[in-house]
């Protein structure tokens, strides 16, 4: 089953993809976003160009190329311009901050960043500047090695970039061929760990390639659909599950800069949207939302990652009959399992998916490491074409997560019944999920530790009506140090992305009492449970 061969089931690389959707239906749209809308010939035409000023600027296959833009048109066609050519696109996440961007562009030893001058009122150049003081000079900068090249996507450009137009002057006059080949890396994705900085997963062409084409499938994506998806193009979410999976089914993707219920109610109307993609979060702005009873959709499916619950209100308040869920991780490309929009609904609410095709999936007894029988839950292993090449630069992490004869230990808990379905059952580590986004507990420790007057501080998840989960910080003061919980949670905001700033801080003198262990580890669980109660919280 691990050999399992793709060959002729669907394109492999991304530029094979764009090329078959323009010989089946160049005039559908591929991508709709509040700023533009652009055609599959167009798109196909404005990546060639690109690929023309990628080869001029002596971008070769290989490298690593960053790209930090909001959801669009020029986003999806920098990245198949990229892949066309087997260099490799590292996303960088909008909403970072200057040392989490310089974390990522270092340790992806990207060689050129493409970057927009504000998005969302962030001023990414000004970030650029904080960290990278030479682009307003010559590159490379003392800080980044690496890094020979920046494009700015605006009017902000430094002495050491280059501006957008003047970029693609340079491929004027020039054709490059397409070089992709599927075994080619697509994609490093940054992912969040428990114990460590976020780790770059790497993703091939062909691996990606297959999940969108499958999870397009099970969703019941047809020719000319048009699908909503607000899913951020940082994330594989958006990478793999809405921009491939519109281009190998040749549906026309419906996008934001951000999801927002009013405005995706209004898209969705407007522009007629068969599906949706959205985590349990979004799909509950849309359900509880004073614009839904208003407005007239005309949705037939879609993929939640939501429980039953809110499944059957997607189902049977939004219209999306067909509605499916799915299972998977950054390092699975990310699909493991996901239901079909053919199976009764019963089935596809109940969250029993069936494995992708040519995936090997077993449950591991974490105490013992033997395969757990029918119904029982373990760790879930996966092995087949979906699985990570590794994590990048990082052979002790790599070897920990993929065994050599190709099994990914996920992390999560889950169990199969006899006829082979997987369930899901909750994370094993303690990833902290807000919203859509997978917050590692250990990074926001890391940052909190460098505010002068903490001395110890230890983050866990505690419940949140909108975004399920939030970060909860207990802060052990410096002696002699006086700091408002206020005035921690304001330094957080200038210091991390958002989604990673802990919504409450509670001051502590020491653990002993809400949860140590004989050997003096803090037991997070009854940390959580600790929070709950002393914040007042509905878990």
């Amino acid at each position: 089953m691990s050999g399992f061969d793709l060959t002729g089931i669907c394109p492999l690389t991304a530029p094979a993809a764009l090329e078959r959707a323009v010989t089946i239906a160049s005039d559908v749209e591929a991508i709709v976003c509040p700023s533009g809308r652009i055609t599959f010939r167009e798109l196909s035409a404005e990546v060639a160009r690109i690929r023309a000023a990628l080869v001029a600027s002596g971008i070769r296959e290989g490298e690593h190329v960053g790209l930090c833009l909001g959801n669009g048109p020029r986003w999806v066609a920098i990245f198949l311009a990229l892949g066309s050519i087997g260099a490799v696109t590292v996303p960088v996440n909008t909403r970072f901050r200057g040392e989490e961007m310089a974390y990522v562009l270092k340790q992806a030893k990207v060689r050129w960043l493409f970057l927009a001058n504000r998005f969302l009122r962030v001023d990414f150049v000004g970030m650029l500047r904080g960290i990278c003081p030479s682009i307003d000079d010559t590159l490379p900068d003392a800080a980044f090695p690496e890094l020979r090249g920046v494009v700015v996507l605006g009017d902000d450009v430094p002495v050491g970039a280059l501006g957008w137009e003047a970029f693609l002057r340079g491929g004027e006059g020039r054709e490059a061929p397409v070089t992709a080949a599927p075994k080619d890396t697509l994609l490093i994705q940054y992912t969040s760990g428990t114990t460590s900085f976020p780790k770059g997963v790497l993703l091939t062409h062909r691996s990606m390639c297959a999940n969108g084409f499958f999870s397009g499938g099970r969703m019941g994506l047809r020719i000319a659909d048009r699908f909503h998806s607000a899913r951020p193009f940082f994330h594989v979410a958006g990478s793999s599950l809405s921009v491939l999976a519109c281009l190998q089914h040749v549906t026309t993707l419906v996008t934001m800069d951000r999801f927002e219920p009013a405005e995706a109610l209004r898209l969705m109307e407007e522009e007629r949207c068969t599906h949706f993609s959205g985590n349990d979060t979004m799909a509950l702005m849309l359900l509880n939302h004073p614009d839904r009873a208003h407005r007239k959709l005309h949705l037939r499916g879609a993929w939640a990652a939501a429980s039953p619950s809110i499944v059957r209100r997607v189902i049977e308040e939004l219209g999306a009959r067909e509605c499916v869920v799915g299972y998977g991780l950054s390092e699975a490309s990310p699909n493991i399992s996901q239901s079909c929009w053919w199976e009764p609904e019963e089935i596809r609410i109940s969250g029993r998916m069936l494995p992708e095709p040519g995936l090997e999936v077993r449950i591991r007894d974490i105490a013992t490491g033997e395969d757990c029988p029918a119904g029982v839950d373990g760790e879930i292993l996966v092995r087949g074409w979906n699985v990570m090449q590794g994590y990048f630069d990082k052979p002790d992490e790599t070897a920990a997560t993929l065994s050599a004869d190709g099994w990914l230990a996920t992390g999560d808990l889950g169990n199969l019944d006899a006829g082979g379905r997987l369930a899901f059952s909750g994370r094993a580590k303690d990833i902290v999920r807000v919203g859509g986004e997978n917050v590692s507990p250990a990074e926001v420790e890391d940052i909190l530790h460098r505010h002068p007057a903490i001395r110890q501080a230890v983050v866990v998840g505690v419940p949140d009506q909108r975004l399920i989960e939030v970060p909860c910080a207990f802060v052990i003061l410096n002696e002699g140090q006086a700091c408002a919980a206020e005035e921690i949670i304001a330094w957080s905001r200038e210091n991390m992305a958002g989604f990673k700033v802990p919504r409450y801080v509670q001051l502590v003198e020491g653990f002993e009492e809400i949860g140590m262990t004989a050997s003096s580890k803090i037991q997070k669980k009854q940390l959580a449970a600790h929070a709950v109660k002393v914040l007042g919280l509905s878990a």
